[in-house]
């Protein structure tokens, strides 16, 4: 063997063996038990990034692994290729989107080969690309024709000028991301997916997904946000009524207005014939339309005038307001409010000068005059509220809806925080939705023979708006049904229904439909998923409920698309700012025993937080200088053995540094074998537990403990004298860090003989004798206290652990020539000496 391990040269000589033997592609037809290993596919931004480079290589030793315990493994890699980016560098740089997501997909695909990741490329696959987009728009239909996809009117963020419909993270304190615009909340028509109907399967499968992390079963559980409450109606003064749901009747005598939603019926009533009410309306749509933003913005009310009569006491009224924290498409549009356990209540009953009196109690506070500076929400005894006093809350809830439902006013009822998923997105870059709107038959869907619904290349990016409005010809058609002129559906779908199926993709990929049912069933659910938290919400929700649509109508026999799920931490690194406040990257900064400078100037850096790293503060590292000067097996050891994977990682040259030094060390010890007898029952023991332990970790995903142990037993290895045993383990050590370290370790199984690839070699075998220990350390007491210890056999008779202590050099000098009293075994742990 060569002195010095060569990285860059054996990288690129095994990956291309592992190419041309096509070694990673996933056999359907294979008898070997089937696993599924998929980490949460990248978009494609331009570059790879150190957090890419952790999340992928935790998975490629899970999957090389799962390759050597004797499985069919599927391991594949594509990409999340549309969205806004794409259309942003179209407007900034003048180039198509197609043409730089393209462009972007060759580099980063490149950057992942040089790491070695065990992906099937074979199954590679882009969401951008017709043959993936045209399967999810028939897939779309199917759950039209299912009565899953319908269409209606909705509130959503609009930018006035980009003159698109901004996703919650796109507002910002109220304006548009991009533009700077106020957000307006408007309504149009959109098209939504019945996620509702399966709120209750989505519910109860979260609860029986064993693998999961229970931080992300709650954050689910949250989302979908099963309440028990009361339904119940207001009189109102002119004579209607006004229906609101609660969750909490148990405070209704703690009630000190009404609030409707300026879209509410009542609203639109009056701004009819009021000025002062329809320039409120208009005040309120330029707020928020999520739960998060109504909490943090100013709470705004309008008095209508009308008062509403309070169902548990006629004489009681309550008035009637328009609120822009209300929205229609939350509950039933009208909410009362009970601002002593409300937060959001309290601020607006504080800025109206309303009432805030207390019901619930914490102990010794009963007074129904609330000083406090903000709302009590916790657990208490119901006070000043009549026939509920000393009820605890739920008891207080019960009693209330009994009493509504026995008068009349009211039901006991569920409802969800969970609403349905609309898929509308007023852009280019996205799949166009397949449907034609024709003026005698009404939204009409594609005929499936003329699928794929392509998006037009000739598309102009100079002015705001959806390109595909605005196309000469591309939404001109006739009606499938009549023959009518009609036009295109010109909406794309919200991404997030490209990444909720594309793992059934990458299970069947046939040309004539989605995905074959039998083959996709062999392959489902994943195993294991990896990916960032991030995503534990909206994309995993919507990709079980996607799962479970399918089902539904027969596509698939799965309800849970993955088994396994774990969440990785993120990768960070320490901040610069210049002088001026720039932010400025790790090189473009130079560091000695003075501190930080700035390279370019030679002015001092001030040093910021270690932080995620991101594009915006610059704190980012290119992984690819990196495995210029290191190799792929350092980074990825680094990536694997300096935090524990589900938390932060900090980047650091000293610890990649480490990581080569180790890699380097490796490769002089498969250097090191000699013709050599003997056994070296120690080393033998270190040995299978270490195959033992490793297997474990990678299971459990502890890679920071696999690492461990193989530091172990590399110095181990090192220290021994040299004997059959040290090569054994030399041999074997090449095999166990394989899915860690696989270029190393195939350049010295070919250089030690080994047959084949090390990538098709088996994992090792444990001898379970050797995972038994057969010595015992026991301790050895003079009257109660440490004096010694004995390495003996496990199991020795008492006589002889009590001669061998007796007879130990440091008992005999505390004994100072006496006859001990009395002598204590304890098998296996201890003698007690009394002198």
């Amino acid at each position: 063997m060569a002195s010095r391990f060569n990285p860059l040269k054996a990288d690129a000589a095994w990956q291309k063996a592992w190419d041309d033997n096509r070694t990673f592609a996933a056999r359907d037809d294979s008898p070997k038990p089937k696993s599924f290993v998929l980490e949460m596919f990248p978009y494609p931004s331009g570059r790879i990034h150190m957090g890419h480079v952790r999340n992928y290589t935790m998975g490629d030793v899970l999957a090389r692994y799962r390759r050597m315990t004797g499985h069919e493994v599927l391991h594949p890699m594509g990409w999340d290729a549309f969205g806004m980016p794409a259309e942003n560098a179209a407007m900034e740089r003048k180039v198509h989107p197609g043409s730089w997501t393209r462009a972007n997909i060759a580099t980063m695909k490149a950057q992942l080969k040089r790491l070695g990741f065990a992906l099937d490329w074979t199954r590679e696959i882009a969401t951008c690309e017709p043959d993936y987009y045209g399967h999810e728009q028939a897939l779309f239909l199917d759950l039209l024709e299912a009565g899953l996809v319908y269409r209606k009117e909705s509130a959503v963020n609009w930018d006035p000028v980009d003159m698109t419909v901004l996703a919650n993270e796109q507002v910002i304190d109220g304006r548009g991301w991009r533009s700077g615009a106020l957000v307006e909340r408007k309504k149009l028509s959109q098209w939504f997916l019945k996620i509702t109907q399966f709120a209750d399967e989505l519910l109860d499968g979260v609860r029986g997904l064993e693998h999961w992390p229970d931080k992300v079963k709650l954050m689910q559980e949250n989302w979908i946000g099963k309440s028990e409450g009361l339904q119940f109606r207001f009189k109102l003064s002119d004579g209607g009524e006004v229906e609101v749901f609660t969750t909490r009747p148990d405070t209704m005598f703690g009630s000190s207005f009404v609030a409707v939603a300026a879209d509410h019926p009542i609203a639109q009533s009056l701004a009819t014939d009021n000025p002062e009410v329809q320039a409120f309306i208009e005040r309120c749509k330029q707020g928020g339309t999520t739960a998060a933003e109504l909490e943090t913005q100013e709470k705004l009310g309008f008095d209508t005038g009308i008062r509403a009569t309070h169902p548990l006491d006629a004489s009681w009224e309550l008035p009637v307001y328009i609120a822009n924290f209300v929205l229609m498409d939350y509950g039933t549009g009208a909410v009362f409010g009970v601002p002593a356990h409300d937060q959001r209540d309290f601020e607006f009953a504080t800025k109206y000068q309303l009432p805030i009196r207390r019901v619930v109690s914490e102990g010794s506070q009963t007074a129904p005059e609330f000083h406090g500076t903000e709302a009590y929400t916790g657990p208490g005894t119901i006070v000043n509220s009549h026939f509920l006093d000393g009820l605890d809350i739920a008891d207080a809830k019960r009693e209330v809806i009994r009493r509504a439902e026995a008068g009349g006013w009211g039901t006991g009822t569920t409802v969800w925080r969970l609403r349905d998923w609309g898929v509308s997105r007023q852009r280019y870059w996205g799949t166009p939705i397949p449907i034609i709107h024709c003026e005698s038959c009404g939204p009409v869907g594609v005929p499936k023979d003329q699928l794929p619904v392509v998006l037009p290349e000739d598309v102009s990016f100079d002015i705001p708006g959806n390109p595909l409005d605005r196309h000469p010809t591309w939404k001109q058609v006739d009606c499938p049904k009549c023959g009518s002129p009609a036009r295109r559906e010109t909406d794309t779908l919200d991404t997030f229904v490209d990444s909720s199926w594309y793992f059934l993709r990458f299970a069947s990929q046939p040309s004539d439909q989605p995905f074959d049912k039998a083959v996709a069933e062999q392959w489902l659910p994943v195993g294991q998923y990896i990916g960032g938290v991030e995503h534990a919400i909206l994309h995993l929700l919507y990709a079980r409920f996607f799962t479970r649509a399918l089902q539904h109508i027969g596509k698939i026999d799965v309800a849970e698309p993955f088994a396994g799920l774990f969440t990785q931490g993120m990768v960070t690194h320490e901040t610069y700012k210049s002088l001026d406040g720039r932010w400025l990257s790790p090189e473009e900064i130079r560091k000695d025993s003075a501190g930080a400078v700035e390279i370019a100037s030679g002015d001092i850096v001030t040093l910021g937080r270690i932080e995620k790293m991101s594009k915006s503060k610059k704190n980012t590292v290119d992984p690819e200088p990196i495995v210029d000067q290191y190799g792929a097996d350092a980074v990825r050891w680094f990536m694997l053995s300096d935090s524990p994977p589900e938390r932060d990682l900090e980047w650091s040259e000293n610890g990649i540094e480490g990581a080569w030094r180790f890699v380097q060390r490796l490769w002089r010890l498969f250097d090191g074998l000699e013709d050599a007898q003997g056994e070296d029952k120690d080393l033998d023991r270190r040995l299978h537990r270490t195959i033992a332990g490793v297997a474990e970790d990678i299971d459990a995903l502890t890679f920071n403990k696999a690492v461990a142990k193989l530091y172990e037993l590399t110095n181990a290895i090192e220290r021994a004298q040299p004997s059959a045993s040290r090569n054994t383990a030399i041999r074997t050590l090449v095999r166990v860090v394989a899915p860690m370290v696989p270029h190393i370790a195939e350049q010295a199984w070919a250089e030690m003989g080994g047959e084949g690839l090390i990538a098709d070699a088996p994992w090792p075998e444990v001898d379970p004798a050797l995972l038994v220990d057969d010595e015992v350390t026991i301790a050895v007491q003079v009257n109660g206290k440490l004096r010694d210890t004995l390495v003996m056999p496990k199991g020795a008779p008492k006589d002889q652990v009590e001669a061998a202590a007796l007879g130990a050099e440091k008992i005999v000098r505390a004994l100072e020539g006496n006859a001990p009293r009395k002598v204590i075994v304890v098998p296996d742990r201890l003698v007690n000496i009394v002198a």
